[in-house]
């Protein structure tokens, strides 16, 4: 298994965006979160781009991007929560690189999340934001490895830095 390629992924404010940049940041490598990269690409908010064109549009978006960074190493990739829940992509990643789950409680992310105007998914009401919490698990559960996102950053990237050099 490669480790020049690690990609973290979880449901909204599961803390993919600040793990992966103390994460980068402590290996040396290069952070990239794909939903800013997919932003400054298409010059908009990813509300904007669901609104504009439609959540299936944005998903080609995400598996496109997934696949440019592919061919990149020395890389920590922070993926949006839809994209980390694809089977393609969660199979692309894995086969690529170490894929991290960064799992969050269902409560701990309606406390993160629930007053952030940028997260479009949001608008779906609560039912709703509990069946896709649902669904998306079961391909998050698919990583490699699976880490409690209701723990410090740092906590987190200590862990996966002792699992990098083979410690656990």
């Amino acid at each position: 298994m490669s480790f020049e390629r690690i990609f973290l992924v979880g449901f909204m404010g599961s803390g993919k965006s600040t793990v992966g940049k103390l994460l980068a940041d402590s290996l040396g490598y290069e952070f990239v979160d794909t939903d800013l990269l997919i932003e400054q690409r298409e010059g908009m908010k990813i509300g904007e781009i669901f609104e504009r064109f439609s959540e299936e549009y944005f998903r080609k978006l995400e598996l496109a991007t997934l696949k440019d960074l592919l061919g990149r190493s020395r890389i920590v990739v922070g993926t949006g929560g839809g994209l980390g829940a694809n089977p393609h992509a969660m199979d692309l990643m894995k086969e690529k690189g170490l894929v991290v789950w960064l799992d969050v409680p269902f409560d701990v992310f309606l406390q993160r999340c629930a007053e952030d105007p940028n997260r479009p998914l949001l608008k779906m009401g609560l039912e709703k934001l509990e069946e896709l919490y649902t669904k998306r698990m079961e391909v998050y559960s698919k990583a490699h490895v699976r880490l409690d996102a209701t723990r410090e950053p740092q906590e987190l990237v200590n862990q996966l830095l002792q699992i990098l050099r083979g410690k656990i």
